[in-house]
């Protein structure tokens, strides 16, 4: 099977390495997936996204001339989380994970109706002591 740019294939992790990870594409091809496509936001430690053997999805971003194949995971990812969250969570380990669903506005609010109670709970202390 040739490796196509523009294609979504399933591969194996099989290496990681400070820069990026390198994925298994066929029985005798990988790829490597530079750090900066491994999700969105940063990435500090690939080691908190993937682990050797995981099997993963990557869109395949180029093949040179020497026949080096550049992997993208985000690229691969359905429209709406590719364009969602740029910033920190970590996902499927059981860290935080953020809402990539919800609009701007609606983290907005979310977030302002959190903070107005909890000022309403300090302020009630507050008058509790005095």
């Amino acid at each position: 099977m040739a490796v196509e740019v523009g294609s979504i294939i399933e591969g194996k992790v099989t290496a990681i390495k400070p820069f990026g990870m390198f994925v298994a594409v066929t029985d005798s091809e990988q790829g490597l997936v530079h750090i900066s496509q491994v999700a969105n936001g940063y990435v500090k430690d690939i080691n908190d996204h993937f682990s050797v053997g995981d099997t993963v999805k990557v869109k395949v971003l180029s093949v040179d001339d020497a026949g080096k194949i550049s992997l993208s995971v985000r690229a691969a990812l359905p429209p709406e989380e590719r364009a969602g969250h740029r910033g920190g969570g970590r996902g499927e380990r059981g860290f935080q994970k953020r809402d990539s669903t919800s609009s701007f506005e609606d983290k907005l609010k979310k977030w302002l109706k959190h903070s107005e109670e909890n000022l309403a709970m300090i302020n009630k202390k507050n008058n509790r002591r005095g």
